[in-house]
């Protein structure tokens, strides 16, 4: 018996993240939404040097991220530190979930591009 949850898509629709719906545009970061159906999906794009604490937390204002995340990493590569101290490298081509209570920046000189389903709405909003 699955315990995943059931979506129903009711129309097609279409959009592009080079014209999105918004911008979202903390340090270091493009956030590029576009609201398909009922869904907001997002493409996160964070250059070098990008980390949540740094860049998206004098945003919001909270200790740790506290969205639930799920994507795919398109390029580049994020370490994930939760607040319990487990830790997790995304890399391209890796699909992830990220629990609240977290932080997390780029590795390396490469920019990292993921695509968000589950936070894209909420992230790097004023709580």
């Amino acid at each position: 018996m699955s315990t995943h949850a059931v979506n129903a898509v009711t129309s097609l629709n279409v959009k592009s993240h080079d014209d999105p719906d918004e911008k979202r545009r903390p340090d270091k970061s493009e956030i590029d939404l576009v609201t398909v159906g009922d869904y907001t999906i997002g493409r996160f794009t964070f250059s070098p040097g990008w980390s949540w604490s740094g860049c998206i937390k004098p945003v919001v204002g909270t200790d740790s991220c506290q969205n639930n995340h799920v994507g795919y990493c398109v390029a580049g590569t994020l370490e994930v530190q939760l607040t319990s101290g487990e830790t997790a490298t995304i890399t391209a081509g890796s699909s992830y979930t990220i629990p609240p209570g977290h932080d997390a920046h780029v590795v390396g000189d490469e920019t990292f591009v993921g695509l968000e389903f589950v936070s894209a709405a909420t992230f790097a909003k004023p709580a």
